[in-house]
């Protein structure tokens, strides 16, 4: 049964090795000329001011996990859209029960803050 399954073991291995062999061998071989304007951020042509590392805000990266959260979560709906007649009551319910828990994880975040951009 699982030897359906070893084309795609046989490519994944082929894919995963390709590319520690490329990024080996541009590490070994590539240029390594580092110079300080080189190293220096570049800003849309405009000469850098400040740190090049800038720390950013937790909330930011709340605020990202956020959006992807519900983007991903949104996704299962059109799936379930597609074969909605045929699952019949039963599907409407489990449909409406994820999304109460959706709602209510959205609800959660709103009354914590984060999705206040400040």
């Amino acid at each position: 049964m699982l030897q359906a399954y070893y084309p795609l073991l046989i490519m994944l291995t082929l894919a995963t090795g390709l590319g520690i062999l490329v990024v080996l061998l541009g590490n070994l071989f590539g240029p390594r000329r580092p110079t300080s304007r080189k190293s220096a951020p570049y800003e849309s042509g405009m000469v850098p001011y400040g740190v090049g590392m800038r720390r950013m805000s937790v909330r930011y990266y709340l605020i990202a996990v956020l959006f992807i959260l519900f983007d991903v979560e949104i996704v299962f709906l059109i799936p379930w859209a597609v074969v909605m007649r045929r699952l019949g009551v039963l599907g409407l319910v489990e449909m409406l029960i994820f999304l109460g828990i959706l709602t209510v994880g959205f609800v959660y975040a709103w009354k914590k803050g984060a999705l206040e951009w400040e």
